[in-house]
């Protein structure tokens, strides 16, 4: 069935049924669509199996369920909507058309949040601008926390890096339907996001699903190899008593797993050997075989991948000063970029460094998350005058949103230095 184009609410086929999109001044978005099946029951800890297909079209014009179940809290940067139901392993995907005949640029995109939070839902991660400018964007949402990542001696590992990949086949698979090209996909993401983005790279089964990647503020936790995954697990049993197994936590309640999750993640000497967050990929030696950075660095699995990273310069100086802005994100991201391009890997290394006006801790201050609304050319969308003032300058966003439509369509972000806020080296 083609794009009904002509009518306020298009209709696109699926390969697992009809979806009925909105209409908008810039294009169209489909909201919520089932990418796998949710992960209840026996599926819960299980790797993505495709959704069951239907026949009637679904109604795609709001968003579907998150894994995120805590919400937007006062200190959070980023508005991230907590959406109720078992369905979580959902798309979003903002077109121009949609046009069967297009063959757009598409923009996969991953939400940050630690592993454990982050939302598709968030009003930061609309794709007006993007359609706007000719490109299509997709956004994903992905088991979390315990449930995306733990590891458990009856399941596979790394269920949150499998659903990335699940979503990834699926717009292979579906994309050219809504206007997108299936051969000119950019994987991005921010922060976690950022991090599942180097994975994705690291990562054999993911090949051949993208033509580039955006890894913005990109963390992932330190140290990564195999060992790390059985020791939490080890500490989880030690702190909660009950066994790491899929078996042993598959029909407990969401508020029951946060409790877990929780207790987890509590300071403690038993877990000084073990990396600061403890959720999230690791070198599991099969999906994942080598931990990231080692890949990265030395390895040739996406030499041929155009990589644009960066950081912003005081990412988290307001918590813990420029030491932990640097061992978390601004060495890393050199080492990664300095290692590929000298073994001639396409790379540009940017630093976003415009301060925030807003008084408070974060005064003067390019910090964590920051940069998100000037990518997205959404200067005017909830919450970010509270992060960037009544008056963000509008020429950053157009040339950093500039530089990423540059890249998503050309693989080239361009050579220019944008002083007073954001700036590359390639």
């Amino acid at each position: 069935m083609a794009a009904d184009a002509d009518r306020p609410h298009p209709t696109v086929m699926t390969a697992h049924g009809p979806v009925r999109g909105e209409r908008r001044a810039t294009g169209t978005r489909f909201l919520g669509i089932p990418y796998a099946a949710p992960p209840v029951g026996d599926l819960r800890f299980a790797a993505p199996v495709p959704p069951d297909p239907w026949t009637a079209p679904l109604d795609a014009t709001a968003y579907g369920p998150t894994a995120q179940r805590r919400g937007f809290g006062d200190g959070a940067t980023i508005p991230e909507p907590s959406v109720p139901g078992a369905g979580i392993l959902n798309l979003n995907v903002f077109t121009p058309g949609p046009d069967p005949d297009a063959a757009l640029p598409v923009l996969f995109w991953i939400h940050g949040g630690g592993y454990v939070a982050g939302s598709a839902a968030s009003p930061w991660y609309d794709g007006t601008a993007f359609n706007r400018d000719g490109v299509v964007l997709v956004s994903v949402g992905y088991r979390l926390g315990i449930e995306g990542f733990l590891h458990l001696r009856d399941a596979p590992d790394n269920r949150g890096v499998r659903d990335w990949i699940a979503a990834l086949e699926w717009v292979r698979d579906n994309i050219a339907g809504f206007g997108g090209d299936p051969a000119k996909v950019t994987v991005a993401g921010q922060s976690a996001g950022g991090g599942a983005v180097q994975t994705l790279l690291a990562t054999p089964a993911a090949r051949g699903l993208f033509r580039a990647a955006i890894s913005m503020s990109g963390s992932l936790i330190e140290p990564q190899e195999r060992r790390v995954g059985p020791a939490v697990a080890e500490l989880f049993t030690g702190r909660t008593g009950l066994p790491a197994t899929a078996a042993a936590l598959r029909d407990l309640s969401d508020g029951r797993l946060l409790e877990l999750q929780d207790a987890l993640s509590a300071p403690g000497p038993d877990r000084d050997r073990l990396p600061g967050p403890l959720l999230g990929p690791v070198a599991d030696g099969r999906l994942v075989p080598r931990p990231v950075r080692t890949e990265l660095t030395d390895g040739d699995l996406a030499a041929d991948v155009p990589l644009l990273i960066g950081y912003t310069r005081h990412e988290f100086d307001e918590f813990g000063g420029q030491e932990l802005t640097d061992l978390v994100f601004r060495r890393p991201a050199l080492e990664v970029a300095r290692a590929r391009a000298a073994r001639g890997h396409p790379t540009w290394l940017y630093e976003f460094v415009w301060p925030s006006p807003v008084p408070g801790a974060r005064y003067g201050l390019a910090f964590h998350c920051l940069d998100l609304p000037f990518a997205f050319d959404l200067l005017h969308t909830e919450g970010v005058t509270a992060a960037a003032g009544t008056a963000p300058p509008q020429a950053l966003a157009d040339a950093m949103h500039g530089a990423w439509t540059a890249f998503v369509r050309d693989l080239d972000p361009g050579a220019a230095l944008f002083p007073g806020g954001f700036h590359w080296s390639s």
